[in-house]
């Protein structure tokens, strides 16, 4: 049976109160009384009830984390960055995956607010944000990570995509190459339209360069090696000269589909560039060329964001952080 506050109180000989500030406020209590009360919590093996304490206070000690995809090492390092920054003031993350669905997103929304956490830091897949609206307005801060909103209307960290898209494309370009291919997916997800825009404005600055796009139905390796066949498979005459990957796991995949049959050489006939500039990225067979994104920074810059809306007053204004990405060049391109 769980021990009370109230036998803790009777074993240190104190009252319940003086219990409550040791726990919670020990500077307000004589060092002698917070050592008596901590042997007593120690004897009886009492155990905080944390989830009263939350109900007290309004809030728990937890931020609540929604990524679009856990298994993408990207996501895992923003994730270390705000669970880093969150220990600091004293709090946890718990972090949940979307795997790109919309009803996965809005059941941990809701699991949420009902955990009462200190706030929401998501990944959405839609511009279509009214349950993130109603959820701030029943006063539990929200901020947008590798997203933002147009209109501005929630605090964001992000990166320019269609810088580095742009960025991608003319690096390939610029090695000569100009039958671009970009593998990525799937269609409507904000980074990945960022991205392809980015590379677009770039070909189109080329008169004699030309850009498909290699739809995926997600960014993982298993799909990147799917589209990678299908790009070897083709009569040489016919392949593109160069591909951009949307994401590194996507560049892993394609990458293992041209080495494993060697008829298609890479960078001597295909260059390669990822995004993200995950750790495999270097580590890769031939090392991947990439778009580096300040991963752990974006974590910590939206706890701190979050940080600042929960302590603010109404009068609160949302901010949008947006970091330049920056290319990282490897084998893949440069050979």
């Amino acid at each position: 049976m769980a021990v009370s506050v109230r036998e803790v109180a009777a074993a240190a000989s104190v009252s319940v109160g003086t219990v409550s500030n040791v726990l919670n406020r020990p500077d307000k209590v004589a060092p002698a009384t917070v050592e008596r009360v901590l042997a007593a919590i120690e004897e009886l093996g009492f155990v905080r009830n944390d989830a009263a304490r939350q109900l007290r206070a309004g809030r728990s000690r937890s931020i609540g984390f929604v990524v679009l995809d856990v298994r993408n090492p990207f996501f895992t390092e923003v994730a270390r960055g705000a669970e880093t920054r969150a220990a600091d003031a004293g709090l946890t993350v718990l972090l949940g995956t979307s795997d790109e669905s919309i009803e996965r997103e809005r059941v941990y929304v809701d699991l949420f607010e009902e955990q009462r956490v200190h706030g929401v830091l998501i990944s959405p897949l839609a511009d279509d944000l009214p349950r993130l609206q109603r959820l701030r307005d029943r006063g539990t801060p929200v901020v947008l990570v590798d997203r933002q909103v147009h209109d501005r209307s929630f605090s964001s960290v992000s990166v320019d995509d269609v810088a580095g898209g742009r960025l991608a494309a003319e690096h390939l370009l610029g090695l000569g190459r100009r039958r671009i291919a970009f593998v990525g997916g799937p269609a409507g997800l904000r980074q990945i339209d960022d991205r392809i825009e980015g590379a677009r404005r770039a070909v189109a600055e080329v008169p004699d360069a030309a850009l498909e796009v290699v739809p995926t139905e997600n960014l993982t390796v298993l799909q990147g090696r799917a589209a990678g066949e299908a790009i070897r498979a083709r009569p040489e005459a016919e392949r593109p000269d160069a591909v951009f990957a949307a994401n590194d796991l996507l560049a892993m995949g394609v990458l293992q589909a041209l080495v494993m049959r060697g008829d298609a050489r890479v960078p001597d006939d295909i260059a390669l560039i990822g995004y993200d500039d995950i750790d495999f990225a270097a580590a890769a067979v031939v090392p991947l060329s990439s778009i580096r994104q300040p991963a752990a920074l974006i974590g910590h810059t939206a706890v701190d964001l979050l940080l600042r809306e929960a302590d603010a007053d109404e009068e609160f204004a949302p901010e949008q952080v947006v970091f330049q990405p920056e290319l990282v060049v490897r084998a893949s391109t440069a050979g």
